[in-house]
């Protein structure tokens, strides 16, 4: 390298300046650490690409066929007054995500049918400045669904720069500001999720800079549930806790107290400690966490997971702590694939580290509410029916983020290119290729030339990275749960490889009868289930809530059942020995469907040794029984059984006994 390169490692960004390109947290608040770029900045390749794909054919572009929620006519989001039916949170929710794959693809069908919907909530403002339909409890106004829906217009403005825009979220805003504390977020869900709201308002005065915006982000705060109490939460229901648990350090920005982000710390460790010691990133929380029901067979719903991802996704901006990625990536691989089928045409309420069956039966208290909750059905499951939309798009949008040194970050990786402005305002477009996470191996080509630092996320699994530029390789301690930093003045065509040695681990998890999962690099592995889909009547296996159109067309969005075709009921053989010598990584071909999270199609698989324990079955709920105690004493043969990667395994063992 040229002796005018520096590399260095960093564990966070020294944020005192903003983006002089991208706009970035305004005087007085706290400095962005990280700057998501506006959508359709990034395009997403390899199989990120191809997840997007499968949702736009999939369910969540066709959704408007199946939804009652998205049917146009008398619908209170498309009527342009919000006079009507169906007015809640569904439509916002799947738009959120729906015009982002949109943005992303550059597809202007559904670009086209987003600005349709946006059009109607323009048309739909108040003189006062209220928008949207009008929920009401009581003499409350519920806020919820705007708070969804101003998300959907931010995305769009990005994309867009449509004027109407701000001037449409400062008339609402003016609004909210009007209305006495007494009566400002009363309602359960508003109240638990103001943060979305607060989010927002920065959101609006990073573009506009009216000091009135903070006195009403104070009054958000001050009238949204507290999630800053030591060692309790306001509620326990899994998507609140998964996406409210960041407003304290949402409201840090404004504050600078160190107290606010240390809550949102505290309450991401108090769920997990208690109800979270499993693998997959996640919590146990089948509607809500209850006590006594830690095991890894508790589920937690599709909606929880893309709100921990959203969640994560912005605490990387706020905090620029790595370990946020790091989640992030747990839940995308480990957890979500899992909650969705293959082909992306329908998907389940819950979903668990732990889970042999997955059908149409009522499995309650075994799981929390009463019905069918764990059907793969794209009739049912309401709220995760809209609100799964977001969750690739959103992961596809933080790839890369901006830095307030006019630098760019590869965040979180993937094969994808960017073109950012950097350095003294010249664009350049970085192209990555890799496989990851199924590889571990990232190359960066730079398109372009210019002086600009360039950072690279250090996962905090990986203790042995590995960089060069150009075929040299860089010196340098690439602490985990770090970030490379090369600040150079690039030439087209330089080339980065950064290499993340990937390596078996073991985690213990103590409080959960000394169960074991095994990692290998960022992927926690499961026992693999053979499955057997069998088709249901998707209206009469749909949760009672759940609502669809009379001409949706079960032939085109079938229901399905999934039940073992094979033994589940396995303990993991652990020894002494290292672990390379007690399990076999077998590396396979990439797919050439370019969709890893099957069960055939995983590229990478692990052999390993495990015995049957007879004792544990399925139990008087129709679940698979409470974790034995380990190690279980057996007398049966040892076998060799397969592992593959856990978000491939729609049936699942991925906390194992482990046996003697």
């Amino acid at each position: 390298m040229p002796a005018s390169d520096s590399v260095t490692v960093v564990k966070r960004i020294t944020a005192t300046t903003s983006s002089k390109y991208y706009v970035s947290n305004k005087a007085p608040l706290v400095p962005s650490q990280f700057i998501k770029l506006p959508a359709g900045s990034i395009k997403p390749q390899g199989w990120v690409l191809k997840y997007l794909e499968l949702q736009r054919d999939g369910l969540t572009g066709n959704l408007g066929e199946i939804s009652a929620w998205l049917d146009k006519h008398n619908n209170a989001w498309y009527s342009g007054t919000g006079q009507g039916d169906h007015g809640w949170e569904e439509v916002p929710y799947w738009l959120k995500g729906y015009g982002d794959i949109g943005y992303i693809l550059h597809d202007e069908k559904m670009i086209a049918e987003t600005k349709r919907w946006l059009e109607k909530v323009f048309e739909s403002q108040r003189a006062d400045g209220y928008f949207g339909p009008t929920i009401k409890e009581g003499e409350y106004t519920d806020l919820w669904s705007n708070m969804i829906m101003l998300w959907t217009m931010q995305s769009y403005y990005e994309y867009s720069k449509d004027a109407r825009v701000i001037p449409f979220m400062t008339k609402y805003f003016k609004w909210q500001s009007a209305v006495p504390d007494n009566k400002l977020l009363q309602t359960y869900w508003e109240n638990s999720r103001g943060g979305d709201n607060l989010y927002s308002i920065y959101w609006l005065y990073n573009r506009t800079g009216e000091s009135w915006l903070l006195e009403l982000a104070h009054k958000i705060h001050n009238n949204t549930a507290d999630w800053t109490q030591a060692n309790n939460l306001p509620n326990w229901h899994n998507v609140n806790v998964a996406q409210c648990f960041r407003e304290p350090a949402t409201y840090y920005l404004q504050t600078k107290d160190s107290a606010h982000l240390k809550a949102t710390y505290n309450n991401f460790s108090l769920i997990r400690n208690i109800y979270g010691q499993v693998p997959g990133g996640m919590f146990g929380a089948d509607e809500n966490a209850r006590k006594g029901y830690d095991d890894p067979r508790q589920a937690v719903e599709t909606c929880g997971m893309v709100e921990q991802m959203a969640s994560d996704e912005l605490l990387i901006g706020i905090t620029g702590d790595p370990m946020w990625a790091d989640n992030c990536e747990d839940v995308a691989f480990n957890t979500y694939p899992a909650a969705v089928m293959p082909d992306f045409k329908g998907l389940r309420y819950l979903t668990a580290p732990n889970m042999v069956i997955s059908d149409s039966k009522n499995h309650s208290p075994g799981l929390q509410n009463e019905g069918p909750f764990l059907s793969m059905n794209p009739f049912s499951s309401r709220c995760c029916q809209h609100n799964h939309a977001q969750g690739w798009p959103y992961y596809a949008e933080h790839l890369w983020m901006a830095t307030p040194d006019n630098g760019i970050a590869a965040m979180l990786y993937s094969s994808s290119e960017v073109t950012a402005k950097v350095g003294n305002g010249k664009e350049v477009t970085l192209k990555q290729t890799t496989n990851y996470p199924f590889d571990e191996k990232i190359m960066i080509e730079v398109n372009g030339s210019g002086e600009f630092p360039l950072y690279m996320r250090i996962p905090g699994w990986c203790t042995r990275s590995a960089l060069s530029i150009n075929g040299k390789p860089v010196t340098g301690n690439f602490e985990a749960g770090s970030y490379a930093r090369i600040e150079r003045k690039w030439s087209n065509g330089d080339k980065i490889e950064l290499t993340f040695p990937m390596q078996l681990a073991l985690r213990t998890w103590n409080k959960n009868k000394n169960s074991v999962s095994l990692n290998y690099g960022p992927l926690t592995y499961s026992l693999k289930i053979e499955e057997n889909y069998t088709k249901v009547d998707a209206t009469k296996a749909a949760v009672w809530d759940a609502k669809w159109q009379a001409n949706a067309d079960q032939s085109k969005w079938p229901a399905y059942d999934i039940y073992p075709l094979s033994m589940w009921n396995y303990g993991l053989l652990i020894n002494s020995k290292p672990l390379a010598q007690q399990f076999e990584v077998v590396k396979k071909e990439w797919p050439a469907s370019n969709f890893p999270f099957t069960l055939n199609d995983v590229p990478v698989l692990i052999k390993a040794k495990g015995k049957m324990i007879p004792q544990w079955t399925i139990d008087k709920y129709g679940l698979c029984d409470t974790l034995p105690q380990s190690p279980v004493n057996v007398n049966t043969k040892e076998t060799e059984i397969t592992l593959i990667p856990m978000g491939a395994a729609r049936l699942r063992i991925s906390a194992f006994p482990v046996v003697e």
